[in-house]
């Protein structure tokens, strides 16, 4: 498990934007602290310097609080 970074607000797509810490790959999961799935990556934008993450979330009804740490668990490589 990776730190993605902090929520910073829910978009008007009802997108949940991080400010990141790690770069992701689009399509890794998102879990909070206690591993409850969030979403996955859905956009990679931003400065390359400062970038931020738009995650689609798994519940549009999910209540997710500014400044929460989620976390990605990245995506297995597939064997050659």
């Amino acid at each position: 498990m990776i730190r993605l970074g902090r929520v910073l607000h829910i978009s008007s797509s009802k997108n949940i934007i991080v400010k990141v810490e790690n770069i992701p790959k689009l399509g890794e999961r998102v879990v909070d602290e206690n591993l409850k799935l969030i979403g996955e990556v859905f956009d990679i934008f931003g400065p390359v310097s400062r970038p931020y993450v738009a995650v689609k979330p798994q519940n549009p009804r999910l209540n997710i609080i500014a400044d929460k740490a989620l976390y990605v668990f990245p995506s297995k490589k597939k064997g050659k």
